[in-house]
């Protein structure tokens, strides 16, 4: 197992790199106001939208790169829509000036965050979650998520900035996704967080935010625990990553805000506990990392002192490459449900026994090497037969142990003072009479032919 940064992989890890960062196979927000928004979008719609100015020419209003000249909330000579002041979504400055306002939020369908369901009419009739709900004047995003994952909620649904809605999955058959920008309501504990609108609810999945879980999906996002909230104090959790049938796995903080060295992230081989990294306030990761495994351990440690945005991190399961160098037999189909999915779709997943690549290959016994060819074929015959062998010979000397235990006993003494007796008792073999059926007529037909008709009952 080894543990790399992306400055250091071959060409063609590099392209799967590429892939896995790109935006148009991943949003381009991680967070719940998407202030890490850099994505190419310069109009506030993309059906009818208004463009959006330069930042290098709204020196008129707060924001421009004359005030922020080092890319700061990733301003510069451009017109994307960014979100500088951690609003509750990016925006940008428009050239109509209706009523005084001069900006408007941007609806970017790539900028939503993993866990963030989207903004749907609420009627009322039905409702768009038909579970428990509450109000609260500090309600946040992670306040909600919480509530509903105590009552063993799927989903968690925020309006108005102070109501919180629960419910499941199948809830949302009867209503459309609508336009983020219809629940751009802040929230009343948090004004960086959008919580709904008027009639409009947001909706996350309660596993976001939470403080372990397991994931076997071939790709997802974990979060800080508490996030979109700043995490708590005291806490201690852990995350598995187990993707069967992937070579390697990739890791991307896509967002990491942790307050300093005490705090901190692990990654942990799966296997053996081995630390593969670790990253701190003062120690964040900078790369992607390629961790050639297929099970690792998140830790995340927090202490009783200060407090922090988290992270999000995205892992990719990298799969095991057809090549020339695989020994394999048939590949096993296996359906599994991905941890990380909740529309209960499986997929099929193919297990290929290949080589390592760092180790020089050897040839096992029963290995596969073509249609009528093993290697160490003979040898495995070769230790069967001595095997057999071996077993045949402890079977004889047990049973000839037995038969001598069974046969050989000590001479019958003979009677003195019988003449006949006693000039037969030198050349006499001794007898043991088995009183069977079955040996009666055999012992007969030995002793006559021995001694005539002599009877073997003698003496006593």
């Amino acid at each position: 197992l080894s543990l790399s940064t992306s400055s250091a992989l071959s060409p063609t890890l590099h392209l799967i790199v590429n892939l896995f960062l790109s935006f148009s196979l991943f949003p381009e927000c991680f967070t719940a106001n998407g202030a890490e928004y850099r994505g190419f979008q310069n109009q506030t719609s993309l059906s009818g939208g208004k463009p959006c100015l330069f930042w290098n020419e709204t020196f008129q209003h707060p924001f421009n790169t004359l005030k922020y000249p080092n890319g700061e909330g990733g301003l510069g000579p451009h017109n994307f829509c960014r979100n500088p002041d951690r609003d509750v979504q990016p925006w940008c400055y428009i050239a109509d000036n209706e009523d005084g306002i001069y900006w408007r939020f941007c609806d970017i369908p790539t900028c939503q965050m993993p866990g963030n369901l989207g903004c749907f009419k609420d009627s009322g009739d039905p409702p768009t979650l038909s579970g428990i709900s509450e109000t609260s004047n500090k309600l946040t995003i992670q306040n909600c998520i919480s509530f509903c994952r105590k009552q063993r909620y799927e989903l968690a649904g925020m309006e108005s900035g102070y109501a919180c809605f629960c419910g499941n999955e199948l809830d949302l058959r009867d209503h459309v996704e609508a336009p983020s920008m219809e629940c751009n309501h802040v929230c009343f504990g948090d004004h960086t967080q959008p919580c709904g609108g008027d009639g409009w609810v947001i909706i996350f999945d309660t596993k976001v935010g939470s403080c372990g879980g397991n994931y076997t999906a071939p790709s997802d996002v974990i979060y800080s625990p508490d996030f979109p909230d700043k995490y708590a104090s005291g806490r201690v959790c852990y995350w598995t990553i187990h993707v069967p049938g992937a070579s390697a796995l990739l890791f991307n903080f896509t967002f990491f805000d942790i307050s300093d060295q005490t705090d901190m992230v692990e990654l942990l081989d799966g296997h053996s506990n081995r630390v593969l990294a670790r990253f701190d306030g003062r120690h964040p990761p900078r790369e992607v990392l390629n961790v050639t495994a297929d099970y690792v351990i998140l830790y995340f440690y927090s202490d009783r002192t200060n407090r922090a945005q988290g992270f999000a991190l995205l892992y990719q399961g990298e799969p095991i490459p057809r090549t020339g160098t695989t020994r394999a037999t048939p590949p096993l189909d296996a359906t599994e449900k991905s941890n990380g999915s909740s529309n209960g779709r499986s997929s099929q997943i193919m297990y290929v026994i290949t080589t390592s690549p760092d180790k020089p290959e050897h040839n096992m016994p029963g290995q596969w090497e073509g249609p009528s060819n093993t290697s160490g074929h003979h040898a495995m015959w070769t230790i069967y037969a001595l095997a057999a062998l071996l077993t045949l010979t402890v079977i004889a000397m047990v049973a000839k142990l037995l038969l001598h235990i069974t046969v050989k006993a000590p001479n019958i003494p003979t009677v003195s003072g019988s003449d006949s007796c006693s000039q037969s008792t030198a050349s006499t073999e001794p007898w043991i009479i088995l009183y069977q059926p079955s040996t009666i007529s055999l012992f007969k037909k030995k002793l006559k032919n021995h001694h005539g008709d002599l009877s073997p009952l003698v003496g006593n």
